[in-house]
């Protein structure tokens, strides 16, 4: 209800006095307009008081438009909902007038009166060029005159066409020079384009593939508590490259400088199928595609990772041939090895099994050691832009032949070897006869030590890398064995039912290993908890022709690998079982380091070693 107006304050003129009343023209109405005027109220007034008369309302002019509309929605793709807008605008505009006028102080208005000045200052008169100079020549043109003219015009044109010539091949020279620095400057360009795409891409793929990156980092299988002593492996990342599907994963190595880059060897084991390979770095952070692909025109049977210079990679192929790989030059578009073998220069015959790095030599020369089914263990010495080979020991049925005999023997074929962790000069030699030979750097005539360890080839030899004396052996006769190796006799022997592919030492425990069958299961052991079977038997593969090849423990985290015939490269996590460490006493730390597994390794062999060596 609007409340009521104010009485209306009616102004009654003053009264004139007697002699302005006389000048007054005193017309029509003048009686009624000069009788007492009274208030007129309507009767539906209120009455107010004084007080309530004197009393202030204050009101606000704002500038909302009263046209603009209150109830706009949107949809939120967010929220999957339609959502209220509550700013909307509010300026409604009355009138527009675009001008062409500018401040006189303006700095477009001084450039303006600046050219106006100039402009005014010249005068557009009509300008004449001055005449050209004029002579008057006579002479005589006999036909000597006109011949000798003619030569001379034709040295000038000679002249004029080297200059042309010098001038072509030097702006030919110049615009040679420019493409380059622009393909270098593209180069570069492209460079950076590649690193900040492949971190893109990274990103995208840490993103999509979450879920797993958490379970690598904190699932832990909760079941393992009702289990007891058995264990379980948990897929996280399947590898596989494209170009790559028809090859097998004959090689996996994990760099130790950078624990989540690992490369993967692709090659063939069978024999009457040989074409190229691949060598292939992969990295955790990107399962989709590998971070480094190097086609080579052989299969790839090795390779080895240099521990502490972790950009070289070398390599051994089919054909008999060693390289080396550097990972710092693929920067440069570089996709062939910066080192590799010929037939001039100590190549192997047949294929090459294994390579391993070594510590450099007396002159800081980095080498590698390399074995072949052609009987040879060959020491490569990488000496400025070339292989220098030396041959180490050479195998035949009857033993280690010296090289300065040259005796017809029948030669054996070296099928694996390794290096021991902390004696330099001591290694050891697995053969296709089954046999492993402990040979030394230093004695190329003799072996130190023969093992009549497998029935079939030996497939894979690994020194433990806490305990001294102790190493592992596999082979296609589905047996796994633990030796010391100052005793002939295995101190274990495990049946796994299945031709055994791979063996690997866990780097955390020295009683943990594992291998991988051709029937696609990979078995877990631990010795402290069971010496007489493995602790998780899982089989991996979803394929059941599908067979495993190779097998690698990561250096830090605990998960492996597992490389099988069709290309595939699989990531697991060992459950907690799979890992066990000593518990706690109350108020007591647990011992830790290498001396601790050691002694635990140790604790286990002392109970066998009397019965063995009776």
């Amino acid at each position: 209800m609007n409340p009521c107006p104010k009485p209306m304050d009616l102004k009654i003129p003053p009264s004139l006095s007697p002699d302005e009343e006389e000048g007054v023209d005193q017309g029509d109405g003048w009686d009624e307009w000069a009788q007492g005027k009274a208030l007129i109220k309507p009767p539906d007034q209120l009455e107010l008081t004084e007080e309530e008369l004197k009393e202030e309302f204050t009101k606000i002019l704002t500038a909302n438009n009263p046209h603009a509309p209150q109830n706009i929605a949107r949809y939120s793709f967010k929220e999957r909902s339609y959502k209220p807008i509550s700013s909307v605008d509010q300026m409604a505009v009355h009138f527009v007038l675009e001008g062409n006028l500018i401040h006189v102080d303006s700095e477009e208005a001084r450039r303006q009166r600046a050219r106006q000045d100039q402009t005014d200052g010249k005068h557009w008169d009509c300008c004449q060029t001055e005449p050209p100079p004029r002579c008057n020549f006579s002479a005589t043109a006999n036909q000597w005159v006109i011949y000798d003219a003619y030569l001379e015009e034709l040295e000038k044109q000679e002249k004029n066409k080297d200059k042309q010539k010098t001038f072509s091949a030097k702006k030919e020279e110049d615009k040679l020079k420019k493409n380059k620095m622009v393909t270098e400057t593209q180069s570069d360009d492209v460079t950076k384009v590649v690193k900040v795409v492949k971190i893109f891409e990274r990103m995208v793929n840490q993103n999509t593939f979450d879920d797993i990156a958490q379970d690598f980092k904190y699932f832990e299988d909760a079941s393992d508590e009702f289990r007891e002593q058995e264990g379980t492996l948990l897929p996280l990342w399947k590898f596989q490259y494209d170009k790559a599907k028809r090859l097998s994963v004959t090689a996996l190595c994990w760099n130790k400088s950078y624990q989540d880059l690992f490369a993967v060897g692709m090659g063939s084991y069978d024999f009457s199928k040989q074409g190229h390979g691949m060598l292939l770095l992969y990295t955790l952070k990107n399962s989709t595609c590998p971070e480094f692909v190097y086609p080579t025109s052989s299969g790839i049977m090795c390779l080895h990772i240099h521990d502490r210079l972790s950009h070289l990679v070398a390599v051994g192929f089919y054909d008999g041939c060693v390289a080396v790989f550097d990972l710092k030059a693929e920067e440069g578009g570089a996709a062939q090895p910066a080192f590799k073998s010929t037939a001039k220069a100590g190549k192997h015959t047949d294929p090459v099994w294994q390579v391993r790095w070594q510590n450099d030599d007396m002159d800081n020369n980095h080498n590698f050691y390399s074995i072949s089914s052609d009987g040879r263990v060959v020491s490569w010495t990488l000496i400025k832009n070339e292989l220098v080979f030396s041959d180490v020991i050479k195998l035949s049925l009857e033993g280690a032949l010296p090289e300065c005999l040259e005796v017809v023997e029948q030669p054996t074929c070296g099928t694996s070897f390794d290096f021991h962790p902390k004696i330099d000069f001591l290694f050891l030699v697995g053969t296709e006869e089954g046999k492993i030979h402990k040979c030394s750097k230093a004695y190329s005539s003799q072996f130190l030590e023969t093992y009549q360890a497998h029935n079939m080839a030996v497939d894979a030899v690994k020194w433990n890398q806490f305990h001294p004396k102790v190493f592992l052996s596999c082979s296609s006769d589905w047996t796994v064995k633990i030796w010391d190796h100052t005793i002939r006799t295995p101190m274990f022997t495990f049946d796994l039912n299945s031709a055994v592919g791979d063996v690997a030492w866990s780097p955390y425990s020295s009683t943990v290993f594992a291998a991988v069958t051709t029937d696609g299961k990979v078995h877990v052991f631990d010795l402290s908890i069971n010496k007489y079977e493995a602790i998780c038997q899982q089989p991996v593969v979803a394929k059941k022709k599908t067979k495993l090849t190779h097998i690698e423990f990561n250096p830090i985290h605990p998960i492996i690998v597992v490389g099988d015939d069709r290309g595939y490269v699989t990531c697991f996590k060992l459950s907690p079982n799979l890992r066990k460490k000593p518990k706690e006493k109350k108020g007591q730390e647990v011992p830790k380091g290498p001396e601790v597994e050691e002694a635990k390794m140790e604790k286990l062999l002392s109970l066998l070693r009397d019965k063995h060596k009776t």
